[in-house]
This record gives C-alpha cells, structure tokens and sequence, in this order.
C-alpha cells in the first residue's frame, strides 16, 4: 500500500483536532504548523474531510477546525476515504469488480483479502488512539512483530 502524502496530511491534521476536541475551533495556520504540512495544502484536505462531513469549519476571528463528530468515531479509514477514497482498488475499480482468468484467476480474492486486512487495521485506529498515542491491542500487536519492520 502507498500512503499519499495527502493521506498522511489528513491523518495527521484529524489527530491535531481529535488532540484538540472540545476546546473550541482550531486555525488552519496551527494545525499546519504543528505538523509541518504546507497551509495551501492543508486546506484542501480539510475541504474534503469537510465535505466528507468529518470536520467543521467557521470564518472570522473566532473561527478555525473542529471535528464534526468525537474523535472516537472517526478512524483512519473514514478519513483516508475522505480523501481519495476506497480503501483498496485495483486499476481503479473495487476488488470484487476485476475478473481474471487462467493462471491468474485466484487473483481477484487475493486483491479482496489485501482489502479486508487494510480495513482491519484501518476501520480499527481512530483519532481519538491517535490522539493519547494508544493504539487497539491486536494493531499493537501487529506494529510490536519484527517482521512488520522489515522494508521487503
């Protein structure tokens, strides 16, 4: 899988407002600052998580960021999908759409369990683990086995 970096931007900056849930709004120029993710960008991506209804914005001096629900129901999939999408496609279409034939015809349920074990991590981690730096057991425990580590 390739994390865009529009993808970790999204993540990154629905961590800073899950951090900061219930203390008002949150200026875009804060949040890029503590993430290092250039402004112009940001706010595109919080566009679409507003769009997406994931996140609230308001104008003026008072105004600024904050999630549109708890940082608790909100996971990384929602807000990855905000931004580009489905989860997993293969050419551009959803796994159970492509067809293949010959040797190559168990492809397709391969392309569906790499989508099914994304979304068990994905679906699982919210902005809320994100945020107290916590992470579900069974995703600890995946991130804890050396092999995850490895760059092959």
């Amino acid at each position: 899988m390739r994390v865009s970096a529009k993808v970790d931007y999204a993540v990154r900056a629905g961590a800073e407002l899950a951090a900061a849930a219930g203390a008002g709004p949150v200026k875009g120029d804060r949040i890029a600052q503590a993430q290092g993710i250039p402004l112009k960008f940001l706010e595109n991506i919080l566009l679409d998580l507003k769009h997406a209804g994931l996140v609230q914005s308001q104008r003026g001096a008072d105004g600024g960021y904050w999630l549109a629900k708890t940082p608790a129901e909100i996971s990384v999939a929602d807000v990855i999908r905000a931004v580009e999408g489905p989860i997993a496609n293969v050419r551009g279409d959803r796994p159970e759409q492509v067809e293949y034939a010959g040797a190559a015809e168990a492809l397709r349920e391969v392309w569906i369990a790499v989508r099914g074990n994304l979304r068990a991590v994905l679906e699982t981690v919210t902005l809320a683990d994100l945020a107290a730096g916590r992470l579900p057991d069974e995703v600890s425990r995946i991130a804890a086995d050396p092999d995850a580590w490895l760059p092959h």
